[in-house]
């Protein structure tokens, strides 16, 4: 994967046409797509419905993304709002942002699914078929992007799309955990980033997002462009998918920061670096913090003060 990283570099020999051009947008674009509105809207947290052979269908597209099957994805990304921002979270900044970013895919820890963890999906066969075989549609899209562009539409359209897509994708983990601002109360470090939602065609809302993550939009005012949630209406107008889940009113003004509710996500992440920084030279200190931190995910569970609950995992 590291490798991969490098093998657009390789159009400064090939040259760079017009037809690989396109066929980097269209890869890129279309792909994005797969990544947020199937993987992640659909299988991750079923945020709509389909039937049985659209799913089919658009779970071996979304395998093209080169992101491994959808049952590894979605299970992954459940335990990530399962347990966001703590020692269980996949990919939790808290462990060093190039972890949150790459790392943690590169380490080989999490090479394995665990069905049980995406049971409502893991019972059809299509898809267990699919999850393990999932090297099949990007090498049949590399095999046509060499077809269509020669070495060109391989090396820039389809590697150089791919290895873009991956950061973009990486980077809803990362930077959106990290920069951007919060609207709600979530507890975790989630940020609304306008950036990584341009990117990523409507992702880096992702504050939104961990407030109520069972919804279809994700962009939840007029100026929050998300183009994932304009093509699942296309795609509800052709009754392709259908029961898009929206965000109620009632939804977008719960845990509203401005209304005083205690950014619990922020708190336990100051309460986490001053615990690494006294760690070498203050240990009593360090955990006497950690306990704080502790004892105020308790207190958030217990609702005893106004705070956001962690997000549910569909």
């Amino acid at each position: 994967m590291v490798l991969l990283q490098f093998v657009p570099l390789l159009a400064i020999f090939t040259g760079i046409t017009t037809r690989a051009i396109v066929i980097f947008v269209v890869l890129y674009f279309s792909r994005v797509f797969l990544i947020t509105g199937v993987y992640h809207r659909y299988f991750a947290h079923r945020t709509y419905r389909m039937g049985r052979a659209t799913q089919a269908v658009a779970a071996f597209a979304a395998t093209s993304c080169a992101q491994r099957g959808p049952l590894w994805w979605a299970s992954h990304h459940r335990d990530h709002h399962r347990y966001t921002d703590t020692d269980r979270d996949p990919h939790s900044p808290q462990q060093g942002f190039w972890w949150s970013h790459m790392g943690w895919i590169l380490s080989g820890r999490f090479g394995d699914v665990d069905l049980a963890k995406i049971d409502d999906f893991a019972k059809f066969p299509e898809l267990r078929w699919i999850n393990k075989r999932d090297w099949i549609a990007p090498w049949l899209l590399g095999i046509a992007s060499f077809l269509i562009g020669g070495w060109s539409g391989l090396v820039f359209g389809f590697f150089g799309s791919t290895v873009l897509l991956w950061h973009a994708t990486f980077s809803v983990n990362s930077f959106a955990h990290v920069f951007g601002t919060r609207r709600y109360a979530t507890s975790d470090t989630s940020r609304n980033n306008p950036v990584i939602a341009a990117l990523t065609l409507g992702e880096g809302w992702h504050n939104n997002h961990h407030h109520y993550p069972a919804c279809a939009r994700q962009g939840f005012r007029w100026y929050e462009i998300d183009v994932t949630y304009y093509v699942l209406r296309l795609g509800a107008l052709l009754h392709l998918v259908h029961d898009l889940r929206e965000p109620t009113p009632a939804v977008k003004q719960r845990r509203r920061l401005r209304d005083g509710y205690l950014d619990l996500g922020m708190y336990r992440y100051g309460l986490a670096k001053a615990a690494a920084i006294a760690e070498s030279t203050e240990p009593d200190l360090a955990a006497a913090m950690e306990q704080a931190a502790e004892e105020a995910a308790r207190v958030a569970a217990s609702e005893r003060i106004p705070v956001a609950q962690a997000s549910p995992a569909a």
